[in-house]
């Protein structure tokens, strides 16, 4: 039986490279020795609070050095990572540390009356990151090395918000996660052990776990954490700790190009990444233009550890695409409204994007009714409508959920909200489709105006009339503040659709 544990990405880095400058958070610098000996006297602690291999520990934290301390530590001591977003409220979160059965949760200080709240109700010790799981860790005996797990256990239950529904639990197995940090760091893009990355995407989520933490570390390569993601801030300390490599989602891109306008430097870019939502043509451009770096964008769910596709120099670059599928996984496309069963698709025909190979999650934990619709005929059904053409390049065209039929004409919000993003008084836009009586949906642009900027719906309504087909240009237009974001940074429709349905 082949075993792997996701925390030999830490170990391997501590025997090869232990001098190494692993991990950078403010003022405080670590190798990847040192992190490693926190990581193992923490595993030591956790052993001796009963956690044995296979049980499951809720991690409640920001990006800080505490995070990938924890993670690896977990992963060491045999257990299953449950990553807790920071942004859910106590009931939310006792869900998931409920559904998960985990028997403890590690919580730092600043999410503590949320996280003991609900770790109080769901009957879970707490334990904070800092002094108390510190001075558990000084007085425990450290492990030896990591806990041996097979290849197939879990490593990591992430819970997926989805579109509809309580969250689930996707469970991840050491190989999913070990593959999928090793194909991103060494076959979709060059990573190289002097590489220097901004670690500004949330660590509980997918997407900064896998490409940011885990293969940036299984490059070897260093990494840099921003607790909080301010686009000012964020370009200094690329400036300051010399970051080549960024991984950010769309709305980072679209904070980042505007910052760029008053600061005194910009960093030297090398590799960008975006991921989480499609990130619009016209942004991907002007980042390309103010930085001098490529994007490269890429795509992905929580149930695909993340990453499916990307955009890689050995394939050539295409904006607007999300790519070519990473090595060792097909991605196609297949009949969505075909659902028992998976109908592939030949070239440049419109469905649902389906995905099967190494980073394909193991099931959704405790529900194997939604994990048999989810993978039919070994293919993960991703519920995203796309296209594949002739050159092998992916097009993510929608979520099958976010469609708007009006007047009996399917309509892709994302093509809608890629002809807005053109127009220079928006800063972001989200469109939705609202009821309406005469068309049955009615097209709604919902609008975050560019600094300075006051367009007028009327404006805005005849500028997207002379650029989209009659049935596709926003009847409604609204104005706010900011876009609601979920916890993997994309906007929140269903939300919007609550917001202005019934107006």
């Amino acid at each position: 039986m082949a075993t792997l544990s996701l925390a030999s990405i830490l170990a391997e880095n501590a025997r090869r490279r232990p001098a190494k400058t692993a991990l950078v958070e403010g003022d405080l610098r670590l190798s990847f020795a040192e992190v490693w000996q926190r990581a193992l006297a923490r595993a030591g602690a956790l052993a001796g609070l009963g956690v044995r291999p296979g049980d499951r520990v809720a991690l409640m934290a920001p990006n800080v050095a505490d995070f990938p301390t924890a993670y690896y530590a977990i992963a060491a001591a045999g257990g299953v990572v449950v990553p807790v977003h920071l942004l859910l409220s106590a009931p939310e979160v006792e869900h998931v540390l409920t559904d998960s059965g985990a028997t403890l949760l590690l919580c730092h200080p600043a999410q503590a009356e949320t996280g003991a709240a609900a770790a109080r109700a769901a009957g879970v010790r707490v334990v904070l990151l800092g002094a108390e799981f510190d001075k558990l860790a000084a007085d425990a005996e450290p492990l030896p090395s990591y806990v041996t797990r097979d290849a197939d256990d879990p490593a990591v239950v992430f819970y997926t918000s989805g579109t509809t529904g309580v969250p689930k639990g996707a469970v991840l197995s050491h190989l999913n996660l070990v593959m999928n940090a090793t194909v991103n760091a060494f076959d979709a893009n060059d990573i190289r052990p002097d590489d220097i990355a901004l670690g500004a995407l949330p660590l509980f989520h997918a997407f900064g776990q896998t490409v940011s933490l885990n293969s940036t570390w299984r490059a070897g390569a260093t990494l840099v954490l921003l607790p909080r993601f301010d686009a000012a801030r964020a370009i200094e300390l690329m400036v300051r700790e010399e970051v080549d490599t960024f991984h950010g989602v769309p709305t980072m891109y679209v904070a980042l190009v505007a910052a760029a306008a008053e600061a005194a430097a910009l960093p030297e870019l090398r590799v960008c990444v975006s991921g989480g939502a499609s990130l619009p043509v016209a942004v991907l451009e002007r980042f390309e233009e103010t930085f001098g770096a490529p994007v490269y964008e890429g795509y992905g769910l929580s149930e695909t550890s993340p990453t499916a596709t990307v955009n890689q120099p050995a394939f050539g670059t295409r904006a607007g695409t999300i790519g070519h599928p990473l090595w060792g996984v097909d991605v196609e496309i297949a009949r969505a409204d075909v659902e028992d069963r998976v109908e592939l698709l030949p070239a440049d025909e419109l469905g649902e994007v389906v995905i099967r190979g190494h980073n394909v999650f193991s099931g959704y934990l405790g529900r194997p009714e939604a994990t048999a619709e989810a993978v039919v005929d070994g293919w993960f059904r991703t519920g995203d409508l796309g296209t594949k053409d002739t050159d092998g390049f992916l097009r993510i065209v929608d979520r099958k959920k976010d469609v708007i039929i009006r007047g009996g004409y399917n309509v892709y919000p994302r093509e809608v909200e890629e002809v807005l993003m053109r127009h220079p008084g928006i800063a972001q836009v989200a469109v939705i489709g609202l009821p309406d009586e005469l068309h049955g949906e009615e097209i709604c642009a919902v609008i975050v105006p560019a600094p300075g900027a006051a367009p007028d719906p009327e404006g805005i309504t005849d500028w997207a009339r002379e650029r989209l087909g009659r049935h596709k240009y926003p009847r409604r237009v609204e104005f706010t503040d900011a876009l609601p974001l979920g916890p993997s940074m994309k906007v929140l429709k269903r939300e919007l659709r609550g917001r202005y349905a019934g107006r």
